[in-house]
């Protein structure tokens, strides 16, 4: 199939930015990545950066430009959820089969690393340099120092719009008639903090393991990095009885955290710190179709579909458009117009799916992973799916060690969860649930 070099503009050099350069320059396009922020590689990292969970469907996209080993090298594996309850020793949850992990990596570190690989390919970057506007039938771009001010027009064959849940792109797209929008910004937020590393530089909890202390309404989590340290964050509610709102002096803050971390109680000081000089973020789930604008515009990542971060599949999501927009391009060759109407066709359905799936689990996360009733339908699910893995695979695996589509995991996890309900109903469950009675009831259901 033939592909002629074209000239291409990505608008937002993030992750998905630069990678799906890295992918359209193996087909000999020219391509520019245009953002308006500083370039990040002079840039100490802090204060918005939770940490990232690679998982299969980022790893196949990495993989099939030839950056896997390069990239797992900056990464850590976590094989297992480590669960802190006040008043309970620190449980494990493992995530998968025996094998099966998911990686943690700092977003700053990787997106250094994949701009430096993309410029390796001849990749061109214009850092500080703010698109204004965006003509789409042209594929022309104009970007200046201020709205008012002056602006310079450059003329591309396609631009692709990497910038993220409030793209510029996809604004201009919005005022197209029949153009769907939707935004849901949750009322939970969320705030980075840091555990230091010990000071032999190893780390202070256990480095293989995604640390969860649930709350109820509010959650810590904690992931490793390679220095020794943890990247933190802490969701909970802007207003509300336990919220952001409440918590304004370090005296109050340190109550918080000595009330509801106690087992973290060593990094007080710094805890408090990182409260008041870091930024409180929102989280906003962001839906809208079309994704393309005839041969010219498509939106990539986050600007066709921001998800809230509670199943760790943003980056693995955006990673997956772009696995996905590679095949299809293969496909039709110079064709555009079928190119993008295949694309985004082929993905919406699926990232709906994951929006789903990534809010309902903020509420698994943080309110149920503490129950036992939870934990109980959690158990008898695993001994059911090691007596017949063919029958029943997870969801969270379908989701993060599997590349079946998301829309899949969501329906049939829909049907595994409505045979659990029944499950759980059943008396005395507490003594029976590894029983053969309730391994053929599920066999049953399984077969209606």
């Amino acid at each position: 199939m033939t592909h002629t070099p074209k000239k291409i503009a990505i608008i937002g050099s993030g992750l998905v930015g630069s990678l799906l350069a890295i992918y359209l320059k193996k087909f000999g396009h020219d391509i520019t990545v245009f953002d308006r922020r500083p370039d990040i590689r002079g840039i100490k990292f802090s204060g918005r950066s939770i940490n990232l969970a690679m998982s299969n469907r980022g790893w196949n996209a990495l993989n099939e430009v030839g950056i896997e080993n390069e990239i797992k090298k900056i990464a850590i594996p976590l094989d297992k959820r480590a669960m802190h309850l006040v008043g309970q020793e620190e449980y494990y949850q493992k995530y998968g089969k025996e094998g099966e992990a998911i990686w943690s990596i700092s977003r700053g570190v990787l997106n250094k690393k994949m701009i430096d690989l993309a410029e390796a390919k001849g990749v061109k970057f214009r850092f500080e340099e703010k698109v204004w506007d965006v003509d789409l039938p042209e594929a022309k771009l104009f970007t200046g120092e201020t709205e008012k001010g002056e602006w310079q027009e450059y003329n591309y064959d396609l631009i692709f719009g990497c910038d993220g849940a409030f793209s510029r792109v996809r604004h201009k797209m919005q005022r197209r008639s029949r153009f769907d929008y939707s935004q849901d910004f949750i009322d939970v937020g969320y705030k980075e903090l840091t555990i230091a590393p010990n000071e032999d530089g190893t780390h202070k909890l256990n480095k293989n393991s995604f640390h969860i202390w649930p709350r109820g309404k509010f959650m810590l989590i904690a992931m490793p990095n390679l220095d020794g340290s943890f990247t933190c964050t802490l969701f909970m509610p802007f207003e509300g009885e336990v919220s952001f709102e409440n918590i304004t002096t370090k005296a109050e803050a340190k109550e918080f955290f000595t009330k509801y971390f106690p087992n973290i109680m060593p990094e007080l000081e710094n805890l408090t710190e990182d409260f008041f000089n870091h930024p409180t973020s929102a989280m906003v789930t962001m839906k809208c179709f079309p994704w393309t604008y005839w041969d010219k515009v498509a939106l990539v990542g986050d600007s066709a579909h921001a998800v809230v971060p509670f199943y760790g599949q943003g980056m693995n999501a955006g990673f997956e458009d772009i696995f996905v927009l590679n095949d299809i391009i293969k496909k039709h060759g110079d064709d555009w117009k079928a190119i993008f109407r295949e694309y985004e066709v082929a993905r919406k359905e699926n990232t709906d799916a994951i929006a789903t799936l990534s809010y309902r689990n903020f509420v698994e996360m943080s309110t149920k992973t503490a129950d036992p009733k939870f934990l109980l339908q959690k158990k008898i699910e695993k001994h059911f799916a090691s007596l017949h893995p063919d029958k029943w695979i997870p969801v969270y695996s379908r989701v993060t060690f599997s590349d079946r589509p998301y829309a899949e995991a969501l329906a049939l996890g829909d049907a595994q969860e409505a045979i659990m309900k029944e499950v759980m109903q059943l008396d005395d469950i507490e003594e029976k649930w590894n029983s053969a009675q309730v391994e053929h009831m599920i066999l049953g259901m399984l077969e209606e």
